[in-house]
């Protein structure tokens, strides 16, 4: 594969921001739709999904994936709404396990290794990050409306299963526009004569 579409992750440390606030800005996995996510060649089934927690639990080292037959790990994370995405954090050991290289797919639903050889949104060469700290970014033009993210893990630093203890997401959720046109079908149809003047509420008044 060309160089095409590759770049290098950017620091931003923690001493930019108050922790707190760096928390929040890493609450997307709040709208990942956990029943729906998928990581295809994790030793442990449904371990693919431990890596996604708070800020605070970044460190905690009793939840985390392994890859089984080799050191690829591929994960389909499906939001609850469309995401801007502005940047990722990948957390692993300070060893060979730790990812080499991530690829970034948008809006490709139940990805396979087959799919992997297309190309990829953004393609990043990582550095070893053992405190959760390293940040990835994004080129945002390119991740500005995603429903669906896959994290293809492609390489690591030589060992032949790859580890991670924490994925972390920054950027900005909405709502699906298709949810919004079904709200708008819903107030179109109602019917005025439901309304009676004695049942207004004060949300009434929101209603132009």
């Amino acid at each position: 594969m060309s160089g095409h579409g590759h770049s290098h992750g950017q620091c931003q440390c923690e001493g930019q921001h108050d922790p707190a606030e760096r928390g929040m800005e890493y609450g997307l996995f709040k709208k990942i739709d956990l029943e729906r996510l998928e990581c295809l060649n994790e030793s442990s089934e449904g371990s693919g999904k431990l890596v996604f927690k708070p800020w605070e639990e970044r460190q905690d080292r009793t939840k985390y994936v392994e890859s089984d037959d080799d050191e690829e790990l591929l994960f389909n994370i499906p939001f609850t709404g469309n995401v801007k995405l502005k940047g990722v954090i990948v957390m692993g050991e300070d060893d060979d396990t730790h990812p080499s290289e991530m690829r970034l797919y948008k809006n490709i639903p139940h990805m396979s290794f087959d799919d992997t050889g297309r190309e990829p949104d953004q393609v990043f060469k990582m550095n070893r990050d053992v405190t959760g700290e390293l940040e990835y970014t994004t080129k945002v033009a390119r991740f500005s409306s995603v429903n669906h993210l896959s994290i293809h893990i492609a390489k690591n630093f030589g060992a032949e299963i790859s580890k991670i203890y924490y994925i972390g997401l920054r950027g900005e959720w909405s709502e699906s526009y298709r949810h919004e046109v079904t709200l708008c079908t819903y107030e179109a149809s109602a019917n005025p004569t439901d309304h009676k003047i004695d049942l207004i509420t004060p949300q009434t008044h929101f209603i132009a």
